[in-house]
């Protein structure tokens, strides 16, 4: 029986997550998932693909959204009021236009120091409106696609022995940032055929493969690359038939619910793979 083993949402995109015992998932994916953005000053999305000091700050959000708090080593811990009535700006993220309300000049000026490079703070305005592409449509915050990312414990089995092949030791499940980790599948990437979930209160819809980037090359403790695994060994065994590497799934909210680690996962629909 397949069951939830971990549930993790990330407030403020490319920034450390958030594990917790339960989540309510929307249209849009776990309350509060990707809901803040670091942008330049420019408006323009920074990601750990070239800001990998991302990785070391975490954000602690309260359960109703009001409060954000950012903390980072060897940095004095920064809390703010949530701004969700200010005015709004453009933002760039993949090249596609969005609105932000700007946090304001204090933590742009803590998150400039923290990563070296002048940053503002943006949250998602009410009114966002951003349609998911996939085999099933959604929405999202800022996230980098869909609303869910699920991998399971087999598929990083099966990568962890891969890497103990070429001498490398296992990778956490944070280098690959999920929001809900299942055990109990026997077969690795059951995930690529499991097309419909019932996952506690929530049902999912596959969008498409999780098209991993080198995000996936950053150890998340310290912010630094560390090399060129995973993507060269996932390079040896799981190219997607549309480019890219795979690891893992992305899913649409049809259903909104709340899911609590120890649910169970029943798949309800199967398809083929796109790996």
């Amino acid at each position: 029986m397949a069951r939830v083993t971990e549930l993790l949402y990330y407030p403020v995109k490319g920034c450390a997550g958030t594990s917790a015992r339960e989540l309510v998932l929307t249209p849009a994916g776990p309350a509060h998932d990707r809901s803040f953005m670091v942008v330049s000053e420019e408006g323009v999305y920074r990601t750990q693909r070239r800001h990998p000091l991302l990785a070391v700050v975490r954000p602690a959000v309260t359960p109703d959204g009001a409060r954000l708090t950012l903390s980072a080593p060897r940095t004095e811990p920064l809390q703010l009021g949530v701004d969700t009535s200010g005015p709004r700006r453009r933002v760039d993220l993949f090249g596609t236009a969005y609105q932000g309300i700007d946090q304001g000049d204090e933590v742009a000026e803590w998150l400039s120091g923290v990563l070296g490079a002048r940053s503002r703070l943006v949250r998602v305005p009410p009114e966002h409106h951003r349609v998911t592409d996939g085999a099933t449509a959604g929405t999202s915050g800022f996230a980098d696609s869909c609303a869910v990312h699920l991998l399971s414990r087999a598929t990083l089995a099966l990568l962890d022995r891969k890497l103990a092949a070429r001498g490398v030791p296992p990778l956490p499940v944070n280098r690959f940032r999920p929001n809900i980790v299942v055990d109990g599948w026997d077969e690795p990437h059951t995930e690529d055929r499991a097309h419909r979930l019932h996952v506690g209160e929530a049902e999912l819809a596959y969008a498409k493969p999780a098209i991993r980037c080198a995000v996936t090359l950053v150890e998340q403790e310290s912010g630094s690359r560390a090399g060129p695994e995973p993507l060269r060994t996932l390079a040896g065994y799981r190219r997607a038939a549309r480019g890219g590497v795979a690891l893992g799934t992305k899913y649409a909210v049809p259903r909104p619910g709340r899911v609590s680690v120890g649910d169970e996962v029943t798949v309800t629909a199967w398809g083929a793979s796109e790996v």
